[in-house]
């Protein structure tokens, strides 16, 4: 009997050479292109063809190979992490490089586990074992230390056909699709490329198919979108607070352009600079603005010395009748993991959600009711948006998806765009309309799958009336989520060891 021991090992101390290390690097760089702004996706399927050939030809030095690939991935498609440590550069313009580093490093441990676990196993098809543990190492990286999943390879084909079956499979399917896809590119070898590029023909035709046909017709609602356009640096500065309220009531007041009155009136994340409660006299005065119309506006909410990210509904009469608070929190950005706990044993309340020291999380997804004609709408505050799970959590399936965000941390290349692709991408998933409003934006309004209806320029002032589209019937994602892929994984798992393990008798 022979078992793995006869296979070389990816955890023998072995390092790539120079050359080595900077192809993979290259090549996972190369392969960050196909995301916003530039939606090169061959770039992405040729960058991981060519890592993945990398990977399976230097056994020894897979790991390193995979790490590598991983952080000059992560360098492309996160580098609008530097922006917000550039909002105050004399403070924290320092922490950008590393900020960068580090969150490219941390995506390229989970590509290199990837890697040395595609090469531990039993297979000679290492190409293929690669592009099967990849995507596990994806699926994880959206889950552990409560996820990242931004910038997953699958959402390159958010700008084509393709993206369709994101219905079907989400964008994990997808990914999967993509790295099987160049795993056969690889081989260099006539059948499996013939076959790839076949399966992505028809892909894309099919994907075409899916477009052409008809949607369900609208309710007949007109929504108010407004972009007040607030500068981050100043957003919380005092002596503006009353300027960007301004803008937010004066275009909520605007006279209709196209003659319909809006039936709801949306402003963006945390959009007004003042607490609700210590300003009794607002709510009235936001009821005014939307001219008979509820409002739905990102607030920051406090009680007993806690603070949520929260949107907050104000009917006409100026009552607010509907709370949601946002409940998936940015680690380090919007609370301090572990920060309750360190006071409670050791007394230190600078980092504590219960002393201030960050948000506190809300209870869960849950639907906001507008009433029979608008509908119930599935509330998403900014990060929220990235993660398929939580809009499958929802108690209920709602009739459209409501993302508000404030996106002028992130700069005006790639952040914003990306983030407005993993929007549209649940909206792809959940056959139901998404409608985004951005302080500097994107904020538009996209139909039951994922193609942009209406929107503002990108960092203007300014309000959109757009009616709210159709939605489809409920998808196989929202039913079974990502366990059509699972079976998938496993399937293609079984196949490819029984074919080429070496345990023999």
């Amino acid at each position: 009997m022979r078992g793995w021991a006869g296979w070389p090992r990816p955890w023998s101390g072995a390092r790539p050479n120079a050359r080595q290390a900077a192809l993979a690097f290259g090549l996972g760089a190369l392969a960050g292109f196909g995301h916003a702004p530039l939606y090169l996706w061959a770039l992405t399927l040729i960058g991981l063809t060519g890592l993945i050939h990398l990977v399976a030809a230097h056994r020894t030095v897979a790991g390193w190979l995979g790490l590598l690939g991983g952080a000059g991935y992560g360098a492309v498609v996160l580098s609008w992490i530097v922006e917000p440590f550039l909002i105050e550069p004399e403070t924290f313009g320092w922490m950008a490089p590393f900020a960068l580093i580090f969150m490219a490093l941390g995506l390229g441990a989970f590509w290199g586990a990837a890697a040395r676990l595609a090469a531990a196993l039993p297979s000679r098809n290492l190409a293929l074992s690669f592009a099967l543990t990849l995507t596990l190492a994806e699926h994880l990286r959206g889950h552990i230390l409560t996820g990242f999943p931004w910038g997953m390879p699958g959402h390159v084909w958010i700008s084509t056909p393709i993206a369709q079956f994101g219905a079907y499979v989400g964008p994990l399917g997808l990914t999967l699709a993509l790295l099987l896809a160049a795993a056969a590119l690889s081989s260099l070898r006539l059948r499996p490329v013939l076959g790839a590029g076949i399966a992505v023909a028809i892909g894309w035709l099919m994907g075409v198919w899916i477009l052409s046909q008809p949607l369900p017709d609208g309710p007949g609602v007109t929504l108010r979108l407004v972009q007040p356009n607030a500068e981050q640096a100043l957003k919380w500065d005092p002596d503006q607070a009353r300027v960007f309220t301004d803008r937010l009531l004066d275009a909520s007041a605007a006279p209709a352009k196209t003659g319909a009155t809006p039936d709801l009136v949306i402003w963006p994340e945390t959009a007004l600079p003042y607490l609700l409660n210590y300003n009794p006299e607002l709510p009235p005065i936001i009821a005014e603005a939307g001219q008979g119309a509820p409002v739905a506006l990102g607030v920051q909410r406090e009680e007993a010395g806690r603070y949520w990210n929260s949107l907050a509904v104000i009917d006409p009469s100026g009552t607010v009748t509907q709370t949601y608070d946002k409940h998936h929190l940015v680690p380090f950005g919007e609370y301090m993991p572990l920060g309750d706990l360190a006071y409670s044993v050791f007394g230190i309340s600078a980092f504590a959600a219960q002393h201030g020291g960050g948000y506190t999380a809300g209870q869960g997804p849950q639907l906001l009711d507008f009433g029979p004609v608008i509908g119930r709408a599935l509330p998403l505050i900014c990060y929220e948006a990235v993660f398929p799970q939580d809009v499958n959590a929802a108690p209920e399936r709602p009739d459209w998806l409501l993302h508000i965000t404030n996106d002028a941390w992130f700069g005006t290349l790639s952040g914003p765009f990306q983030h407005a692709d993993q929007a549209r991408m649940r909206a792809i998933e959940q056959g139901l309309p998404m409608v985004r409003v951005a302080n500097t934006g994107v904020t538009a309004v996209y139909d039951a799958r994922g193609r942009e209806l209406a929107s503002l320029p990108f960092g203007t002032q300014g309000h959109l009336d757009a009616a709210l589209p159709g939605a489809l019937p409920a998808t196989w994602f929202w039913r079974f989520g990502n366990w059509p892929t699972f079976v998938l994984l496993a399937g293609l798992a079984l196949m490819v060891f029984r074919r080429h393990g070496t345990m023999k008798t």
